[in-house]
């Protein structure tokens, strides 16, 4: 860093910064690599068991060649987002000296792990949601490589491309970007109106989590600073001093910051780490259905009531489709209402001889685990277009359904889900590793700006910690509420919002420069997958 005066500030970057030079130990390398190794021999062998497990001779190595190429593809997603998001976490940690900055983010890395173990993968299929449902049902096919390809490779340009140049944009952002720009590209390719190629509805959920989030951050940091500023000023005014060189805070308000960091860290990989596990799902149930398509370890206990709740959801579905047959294949009907959402004449009697067919079927072999290779994928199929289209059902107004009708129809979809929206513990563990080695690496460029470039004074202790609670409080109601929100966002908001609480004044250039990235990121990821998923469908 060179000795020249930030703009707004008094003293010289180097002597206000802290030391973010020192290098690693070479051990520390070869440990690194070696964690990296070993981690994708786990990934192989984790796959070889399920395979071998489920009996299935394999005849071709292509699809193993395939998947092993799209799990590299989607776990550098992860790795990437690990440096380009989580530095946000240690900047205060390390600007307030509480921290070291190599013990900063081998810290934070740690509880990045942590949190994607804990996660409960609901933000993951919130993401998967967004996606086309010809895609998903063909994610095996040329088309459905082409879409994962497309989406992830747009992310990490994206991310890589704003970490260069040291701006704290969304991986989040870049990642919705993605999967709407390969909507609408596929809608476009298959001579449909590019709008009907996004689910619009979750789109509008997921965005207004992404807009809203970082205002909410700004607005309670600000307020929680000026709440601890009237309150505890006067009793411990060393709460709201600067660091004095490279002295580290008194022992509590260490404690406190320290606290901080480690919740936005958990925070953050158990909201971030969710986003490549459900496209990794896709890549897995595409290439080794077998394996990956049913949740074979479901309770027998959990398929009693799967009976159950297909039974009732059945009556209420035949209600509904009374004085209508269906002659031939029900899938094209139910395909439609999920890609276009208007109800017809076979909506409903094609819905209903699905359910009952995914009954009989289950009723058949009695256990997931025992449904024959041949019959995996399409079962796997027919339960997730039904579970989509109860979905959608469930919030038309067209469909005109009662209280009691859709908390038949809920608790229906609520089995459904639990047969084929499950994640392995190896792919927790794969991602959780890739995300917590991403965020030893190149974090830097981003923790600077947070620290120095935000405001026009240094960051104060009760600034640091004011913005890590926002953080960790706003991502962990995300995460309960299954929403993907920026945790780049939210704190980079936090910190400005603090600055603007205590009149510190802010550094416009550097605000002006996040804005425009946030305001970019949407379209140009949407741009970049969308383009790819042309190139890639023309070359898959």
């Amino acid at each position: 860093m060179s000795d020249v005066a930030l703009p707004g500030s008094i003293e010289p970057a180097l002597r206000r910064g802290p030391d973010l030079d020192r290098g690693f130990h070479p051990l520390t390398g070869i440990i690194y690599l070696g964690v990296v190794g070993a981690a994708l021999l786990f990934v192989a062998y984790s796959i070889y068991a399920d395979v071998d497990a489920t009996g299935t001779r394999v005849t071709s190595y292509l699809p193993f060649l395939m998947l092993f190429v799209a799990l590299l593809i989607a776990l550098g997603f992860e790795f990437v987002n690990g440096f380009h998001d989580t530095a946000n976490a240690v900047a205060t940690v390390i600007y307030t000296r509480s921290l070291p900055a190599h013990i900063a983010v081998v810290w934070s890395g740690m509880f990045n792990l942590f949190g994607v173990l804990l996660s409960s993968g609901a933000v993951a299929f919130g993401i998967v949601s967004l996606l086309p449902v010809e895609l998903i049902l063909q994610v095996g096919s040329s088309a459905g490589f082409a879409m994962v390809f497309a989406l992830l490779i747009a992310a990490i340009i994206w991310n890589v491309g704003t970490w260069y140049f040291g701006l704290p944009a969304s991986s989040s952002h870049t990642l919705i970007g993605s999967i709407m720009g390969v909507g609408i590209a596929n809608a476009l390719l298959r001579g449909r109106d590019g709008t009907s190629g996004v689910d619009w509805t979750q789109a509008t959920t997921i965005g207004k989590a992404l807009l809203l989030s970082p205002l909410f951050g700004f607005a309670l940091a600000a307020v929680l600073l000026f709440a601890l500023k009237t309150v505890l000023q006067h009793a411990t005014p060393a709460l709201f001093a600067e660091p004095k060189g490279d002295q580290p805070p008194p022992w509590w308000i260490r404690g406190i910051l320290i606290i901080t960091c480690t919740l936005v860290s958990f925070f953050h990989g158990s909201n971030d780490g969710q986003k490549g596990m459900g496209l990794i799902m896709l890549i897995l149930i595409g290439t080794v259905p077998t394996a990956y398509a049913l949740n074979r370890a479901l309770p027998e206990s959990q398929l009693k009531q799967f009976i159950v709740n297909s039974t009732a959801a059945s009556n209420v579905i035949e209600k509904k489709g009374a004085g209508h047959n269906v002659i031939g294949n029900p899938r094209p009907a139910v395909t439609n209402y999920v890609a276009q959402r208007q109800i017809n004449e076979g909506t409903y009697p094609s819905l209903a001889v699905l359910v009952r067919d995914i009954s009989n079927q289950v009723t058949q072999y009695g256990s997931l685990a025992k449904f024959p290779a041949d019959a995996v994928g399409n079962t796997r199929n027919d339960m997730y277009l039904v579970s989509e289209a109860i979905r959608f059902l469930m919030k038309d107004k067209e469909s005109e359904l009662s209280g009691d009708e859709v908390a038949i129809l809920n608790a229906y979809k609520g089995s459904l889900d639990s047969a084929t929206k499950f994640i392995p513990t190896w792919v927790k563990i794969a991602v959780a590793i890739a995300l917590g080695l991403g965020t030893m690496i190149g974090w830097k460029r981003i923790v600077v700006t947070v620290g120095e470039k935000i405001g026009k004074t240094h960051l104060t202790y009760a600034q640091g910690a004011c913005a890590e609670i926002t953080a960790a409080a706003t991502i962990a109601a995300a995460d309960g509420y299954g929403l993907p929100v920026s945790t780049t966002h939210v704190l980079s908001s936090g910190i400005a919002g603090t600055m603007a609480a205590s009149g510190s004044g802010l550094q416009w250039s550097t605000i002006r420069n996040i804005a425009l990235a946030w305001v970019l990121t949407l379209p140009a990821a949407m741009i970049i997958s969308g383009t790819l998923y042309l190139v890639f469908s023309r070359v898959l």
